[in-house]
Protein backbone atom coordinates (compact mmCIF):
# COMPACT_ATOMS: atom_id res chain seq x y z
CA UNK A 1 0.00 0.00 0.00
CA UNK A 2 1.09 3.57 -0.64
CA UNK A 3 1.98 5.34 2.58
CA UNK A 4 1.52 8.80 1.12
CA UNK A 5 1.54 10.56 -2.20
CA UNK A 6 1.81 14.31 -1.93
CA UNK A 7 1.50 16.57 -4.92
CA UNK A 8 1.37 20.25 -5.58
CA UNK A 9 0.52 20.96 -9.20
CA UNK A 10 2.61 23.54 -11.01
CA UNK A 11 2.48 24.62 -14.61
CA UNK A 12 5.67 23.39 -16.22
CA UNK A 13 6.81 24.45 -19.69
CA UNK A 14 5.54 21.17 -21.11
CA UNK A 15 2.34 21.40 -19.09
CA UNK A 16 2.43 17.81 -17.82
CA UNK A 17 2.76 16.72 -14.19
CA UNK A 18 0.85 13.44 -13.88
CA UNK A 19 1.72 12.11 -10.41
CA UNK A 20 -0.85 9.32 -10.66
CA UNK A 21 0.83 7.98 -13.79
CA UNK A 22 4.20 8.17 -12.04
CA UNK A 23 2.79 6.14 -9.17
CA UNK A 24 1.34 3.56 -11.53
CA UNK A 25 4.66 3.21 -13.32
CA UNK A 26 6.60 2.90 -10.06
CA UNK A 27 4.23 0.26 -8.72
CA UNK A 28 4.60 -1.68 -11.97
CA UNK A 29 8.38 -1.70 -11.56
CA UNK A 30 8.20 -2.69 -7.90
CA UNK A 31 5.87 -5.58 -8.68
CA UNK A 32 8.66 -7.15 -10.72
CA UNK A 33 11.05 -7.43 -7.79
CA UNK A 34 11.00 -9.34 -4.51
CA UNK A 35 11.65 -7.13 -1.51
CA UNK A 36 10.46 -4.14 0.47
CA UNK A 37 11.05 -0.65 -0.89
CA UNK A 38 10.69 2.88 0.39
CA UNK A 39 10.81 5.98 -1.81
CA UNK A 40 11.01 9.71 -1.12
CA UNK A 41 11.15 12.22 -3.99
CA UNK A 42 11.02 16.01 -3.82
CA UNK A 43 11.52 18.53 -6.58
CA UNK A 44 13.54 21.49 -5.32
CA UNK A 45 12.33 23.61 -8.22
CA UNK A 46 8.64 23.44 -7.26
CA UNK A 47 6.75 21.64 -4.50
CA UNK A 48 6.11 18.33 -6.25
CA UNK A 49 6.66 15.33 -3.98
CA UNK A 50 6.09 11.59 -4.10
CA UNK A 51 6.34 9.22 -1.14
CA UNK A 52 5.99 5.47 -0.80
CA UNK A 53 6.61 3.81 2.57
CA UNK A 54 8.70 6.87 3.39
CA UNK A 55 8.59 6.31 7.17
CA UNK A 56 9.57 2.64 7.09
CA UNK A 57 12.81 2.00 8.97
CA UNK A 58 15.68 0.35 7.09
CA UNK A 59 19.15 -0.69 8.15
CA UNK A 60 21.06 2.40 7.07
CA UNK A 61 24.07 0.53 5.67
CA UNK A 62 26.49 3.12 4.26
CA UNK A 63 23.87 5.86 3.86
CA UNK A 64 24.77 6.75 7.48
CA UNK A 65 28.04 8.16 6.16
CA UNK A 66 26.29 11.26 4.81
CA UNK A 67 25.16 12.48 8.26
CA UNK A 68 28.69 11.79 9.52
CA UNK A 69 30.01 14.07 6.77
CA UNK A 70 27.49 16.72 7.78
CA UNK A 71 28.78 16.61 11.36
CA UNK A 72 32.41 16.89 10.26
CA UNK A 73 31.57 20.06 8.35
CA UNK A 74 29.44 21.29 11.24
CA UNK A 75 32.37 20.96 13.65
CA UNK A 76 34.68 22.58 11.12
CA UNK A 77 32.35 25.58 10.93
CA UNK A 78 32.32 25.75 14.73
CA UNK A 79 36.15 25.71 14.71
CA UNK A 80 36.22 22.49 16.73
CA UNK A 81 38.39 20.98 14.03
CA UNK A 82 39.91 21.84 10.68
CA UNK A 83 39.45 19.74 7.58
CA UNK A 84 43.22 20.02 7.18
CA UNK A 85 43.84 18.45 10.61
CA UNK A 86 45.27 14.94 10.49
CA UNK A 87 44.20 11.79 12.31
CA UNK A 88 46.41 8.83 13.13
CA UNK A 89 45.32 5.80 11.12
CA UNK A 90 44.86 3.01 13.65
CA UNK A 91 42.81 -0.12 13.05
CA UNK A 92 41.43 -0.39 16.55
CA UNK A 93 37.96 0.71 17.57
CA UNK A 94 35.72 0.22 20.58
CA UNK A 95 32.36 -1.54 20.57
CA UNK A 96 29.46 0.53 21.85
CA UNK A 97 28.24 -2.56 23.72
CA UNK A 98 31.07 -3.11 26.18
CA UNK A 99 34.01 -0.99 25.06
CA UNK A 100 35.96 -3.99 23.82
CA UNK A 101 38.32 -3.52 20.89
CA UNK A 102 37.59 -4.64 17.35
CA UNK A 103 39.34 -4.19 14.02
CA UNK A 104 38.22 -3.90 10.42
CA UNK A 105 39.06 -6.41 7.72
CA UNK A 106 40.27 -5.14 4.36
CA UNK A 107 38.24 -7.86 2.63
CA UNK A 108 35.01 -6.38 4.03
CA UNK A 109 35.83 -2.81 3.02
CA UNK A 110 35.19 -1.20 -0.36
CA UNK A 111 38.01 1.25 0.30
CA UNK A 112 41.41 -0.38 0.82
CA UNK A 113 43.97 2.45 0.57
CA UNK A 114 43.96 3.35 4.27
CA UNK A 115 45.05 -0.14 5.32
CA UNK A 116 48.43 0.67 3.79
CA UNK A 117 48.68 3.83 5.90
CA UNK A 118 48.26 2.28 9.35
CA UNK A 119 50.56 4.01 11.80
CA UNK A 120 50.69 7.19 9.72
CA UNK A 121 48.40 10.21 9.54
CA UNK A 122 45.73 11.25 7.06
CA UNK A 123 43.84 14.53 6.74
CA UNK A 124 40.21 14.76 7.79
CA UNK A 125 39.35 16.15 4.35
CA UNK A 126 40.80 13.05 2.66
CA UNK A 127 39.02 10.75 5.11
CA UNK A 128 35.68 12.40 4.35
CA UNK A 129 36.33 12.07 0.63
CA UNK A 130 37.09 8.35 0.92
CA UNK A 131 34.18 7.74 3.32
CA UNK A 132 31.76 9.06 0.70
CA UNK A 133 33.27 8.31 -2.70
CA UNK A 134 34.56 4.77 -2.12
CA UNK A 135 32.50 4.16 1.04
CA UNK A 136 35.58 3.44 3.15
CA UNK A 137 34.55 1.82 6.43
CA UNK A 138 37.99 2.55 7.86
CA UNK A 139 37.65 6.29 7.16
CA UNK A 140 34.13 6.24 8.59
CA UNK A 141 35.17 4.75 11.91
CA UNK A 142 38.11 7.13 12.26
CA UNK A 143 35.79 10.09 11.68
CA UNK A 144 33.06 8.84 14.03
CA UNK A 145 35.65 8.43 16.78
CA UNK A 146 36.72 12.01 16.11
CA UNK A 147 33.32 13.75 15.95
CA UNK A 148 31.19 11.38 18.08
CA UNK A 149 28.03 9.57 17.02
CA UNK A 150 26.08 11.46 19.68
CA UNK A 151 27.10 14.75 18.07
CA UNK A 152 25.92 13.50 14.68
CA UNK A 153 22.51 12.97 16.28
CA UNK A 154 22.50 16.36 18.01
CA UNK A 155 23.13 18.07 14.69
CA UNK A 156 20.36 16.13 12.95
CA UNK A 157 18.00 17.13 15.74
CA UNK A 158 19.06 20.77 15.48
CA UNK A 159 18.10 20.74 11.82
CA UNK A 160 14.82 18.92 12.64
CA UNK A 161 15.82 15.83 10.66
CA UNK A 162 14.05 12.77 12.01
CA UNK A 163 14.15 9.15 10.90
CA UNK A 164 17.94 8.73 10.93
CA UNK A 165 19.75 7.03 13.81
CA UNK A 166 23.56 6.96 13.89
CA UNK A 167 24.66 4.93 16.91
CA UNK A 168 28.05 3.64 15.91
CA UNK A 169 30.71 2.99 13.34
CA UNK A 170 30.89 0.07 10.95
CA UNK A 171 31.52 -3.63 11.62
CA UNK A 172 30.84 -3.47 15.36
CA UNK A 173 29.79 -7.12 15.50
CA UNK A 174 28.76 -7.09 19.15
CA UNK A 175 26.48 -4.12 18.54
CA UNK A 176 24.99 -5.80 15.47
CA UNK A 177 24.28 -8.95 17.45
CA UNK A 178 22.66 -6.82 20.15
CA UNK A 179 20.42 -5.15 17.58
CA UNK A 180 22.15 -1.78 17.95
CA UNK A 181 22.24 -0.69 14.33
CA UNK A 182 22.29 2.54 12.38
CA UNK A 183 18.91 3.05 10.73
CA UNK A 184 17.28 5.40 8.26
CA UNK A 185 13.95 6.12 6.64
CA UNK A 186 13.54 7.46 3.11
CA UNK A 187 11.97 10.63 4.51
CA UNK A 188 14.85 11.19 6.94
CA UNK A 189 17.46 10.94 4.19
CA UNK A 190 15.39 13.19 1.94
CA UNK A 191 15.37 15.82 4.69
CA UNK A 192 19.15 15.49 4.99
CA UNK A 193 19.83 15.95 1.29
CA UNK A 194 17.28 18.75 1.09
CA UNK A 195 19.28 20.47 3.84
CA UNK A 196 22.55 20.04 1.96
CA UNK A 197 21.02 21.20 -1.31
CA UNK A 198 19.09 24.23 -0.22
CA UNK A 199 19.17 25.20 3.46
CA UNK A 200 20.62 28.63 4.19
CA UNK A 201 21.74 27.66 7.71
CA UNK A 202 24.74 25.82 6.26
CA UNK A 203 27.48 27.98 4.80
CA UNK A 204 27.72 28.17 1.03
CA UNK A 205 31.30 26.90 1.07
CA UNK A 206 30.40 23.89 3.24
CA UNK A 207 27.47 22.98 0.99
CA UNK A 208 29.60 23.36 -2.13
CA UNK A 209 32.32 21.09 -0.78
CA UNK A 210 29.89 18.44 0.44
CA UNK A 211 28.10 18.41 -2.91
CA UNK A 212 31.42 18.29 -4.75
CA UNK A 213 32.39 15.19 -2.76
CA UNK A 214 29.01 13.53 -3.34
CA UNK A 215 29.28 14.23 -7.09
CA UNK A 216 32.48 12.14 -7.17
CA UNK A 217 30.73 8.99 -5.93
CA UNK A 218 32.35 5.89 -7.47
CA UNK A 219 29.35 3.55 -7.18
CA UNK A 220 26.91 4.59 -9.88
CA UNK A 221 24.82 1.51 -10.63
CA UNK A 222 21.59 2.91 -9.18
CA UNK A 223 20.26 6.50 -9.32
CA UNK A 224 22.61 7.65 -12.12
CA UNK A 225 22.76 4.37 -14.06
CA UNK A 226 20.03 4.97 -16.66
CA UNK A 227 20.22 8.77 -16.76
CA UNK A 228 21.88 10.83 -19.52
CA UNK A 229 25.49 11.82 -18.89
CA UNK A 230 24.41 15.47 -18.87
CA UNK A 231 22.59 14.78 -15.58
CA UNK A 232 24.76 15.06 -12.48
CA UNK A 233 24.03 13.12 -9.29
CA UNK A 234 25.48 13.96 -5.86
CA UNK A 235 24.70 10.81 -3.92
CA UNK A 236 25.60 8.18 -1.35
CA UNK A 237 24.82 4.51 -1.71
CA UNK A 238 24.49 1.75 0.86
CA UNK A 239 24.63 -2.01 0.63
CA UNK A 240 24.67 -5.07 2.86
CA UNK A 241 23.36 -8.54 2.08
CA UNK A 242 19.92 -8.22 0.42
CA UNK A 243 19.81 -4.52 1.29
CA UNK A 244 20.44 -1.89 -1.38
CA UNK A 245 20.09 1.90 -1.09
CA UNK A 246 20.80 5.09 -2.97
CA UNK A 247 20.12 8.66 -1.92
CA UNK A 248 21.06 12.03 -3.29
CA UNK A 249 20.50 15.19 -5.28
CA UNK A 250 19.90 15.07 -9.04
CA UNK A 251 20.93 18.12 -11.09
CA UNK A 252 19.21 18.51 -14.47
CA UNK A 253 20.91 20.34 -17.34
CA UNK A 254 18.25 23.09 -17.29
CA UNK A 255 19.21 24.06 -13.72
CA UNK A 256 16.41 22.28 -11.90
CA UNK A 257 17.22 19.76 -9.18
CA UNK A 258 15.49 17.18 -7.04
CA UNK A 259 16.18 14.85 -4.14
CA UNK A 260 15.57 11.13 -4.55
CA UNK A 261 15.94 8.40 -1.94
CA UNK A 262 15.20 4.72 -2.63
CA UNK A 263 15.83 2.19 0.14
CA UNK A 264 15.25 -1.56 -0.02
CA UNK A 265 15.48 -4.69 2.10
CA UNK A 266 14.58 -8.40 1.97
CA UNK A 267 15.75 -8.51 -1.62
CA UNK A 268 16.20 -11.67 -3.66
CA UNK A 269 19.63 -10.34 -4.55
CA UNK A 270 21.57 -7.10 -4.39
CA UNK A 271 21.80 -7.06 -8.17
CA UNK A 272 18.01 -7.01 -8.40
CA UNK A 273 17.88 -4.19 -5.88
CA UNK A 274 20.30 -2.14 -7.97
CA UNK A 275 18.24 -2.77 -11.09
CA UNK A 276 14.99 -1.78 -9.38
CA UNK A 277 16.45 1.46 -8.01
CA UNK A 278 17.92 2.36 -11.40
CA UNK A 279 14.54 1.84 -13.06
CA UNK A 280 12.72 3.90 -10.42
CA UNK A 281 15.28 6.67 -10.85
CA UNK A 282 14.67 6.68 -14.61
CA UNK A 283 10.91 6.97 -14.04
CA UNK A 284 11.43 9.98 -11.77
CA UNK A 285 13.74 11.57 -14.33
CA UNK A 286 11.24 11.01 -17.13
CA UNK A 287 8.51 12.50 -14.95
CA UNK A 288 10.62 15.62 -14.45
CA UNK A 289 11.60 16.19 -18.07
CA UNK A 290 8.64 14.94 -20.12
Amino acid sequence: MIALIALSMHSEPNGRRDISRLDTNIQTVLSQFKGDFGIAFKSLSDSTEYYFHERVVFHAASTMKTPVMLEVFNQAEQKKLSLDDSLLVENKFRSIVDGSDFSLEITDDSGDRLYGKIGRKESIRTLVFEMITVSSNFATNLLIEKVGAENVMHTLERYHISGISVLRGVEDTKAFEAGKNNTATPLGLLQLFDLIASDNSISVLAKQEMISILLQQKFNSMIPALLPQTVKVAHKTGSITNVQHDSGIVFLPDGRKYVLVVLSKNLKSNAEGQKAIAEISKLIYDFMVN
